[in-house]
């Protein structure tokens, strides 16, 4: 399967769908990884890092997203994105429908296949993935309590 990761977006998001070791993981699973130039920059992850683990570089999330069959990302999609998205394509990424009908529209309008990232569950119905989110959300809900 092509594997996209497009740049995030989203005002003061600076993570990305994959790591370089991530990218590693899926590459020796027998999938191509497609990666938006500067798209790690937020987490120190350079082009070369990603090329190093056997990504393909791309210069546009344009490129990214006509070349994928799923696209991984952090954040929602932004408007620009959903009409990007496709019939037949995969979004795994977290999506907060409920509070943005207009999201839901534009993803049901593109025909893709978006799975939402805090709607996994692991065999015991447990949330894999929300579940490390959570508590990092609880710790720094400390911090923030106790600033002025």
């Amino acid at each position: 399967m092509k594997v996209g990761v497009p740049k995030e977006i989203k005002t003061h998001e600076y993570r990305v769908g994959l790591t370089p070791g991530a990218v590693r993981e899926y590459v020796a699973a027998g999938h191509s990884v497609l990666i938006e130039t500067s798209a790690g920059a937020g987490i120190g992850a350079t082009d070369d890092n990603y090329r190093k683990a056997s990504a393909t570089i791309l210069d546009s999330a344009r490129e990214v997203f006509a070349s994928s069959e799923m696209i991984v990302k952090v954040k929602e999609p932004q408007p620009s994105e959903w009409t990007q998205l496709r019939e037949n394509q995969i979004l795994f990424t977290y999506l907060h429908l409920a509070p943005d009908p207009e999201q839901a529209n534009g993803l049901m309008k593109s025909g893709c296949t978006a799975i939402a990232y805090e709607t996994v569950t692991d065999a015991h119905g447990g949330p894999p993935l929300l579940a490390p989110m959570s508590e990092v959300a609880g710790r720094l809900a400390i911090e923030a309590a106790g600033r002025p």
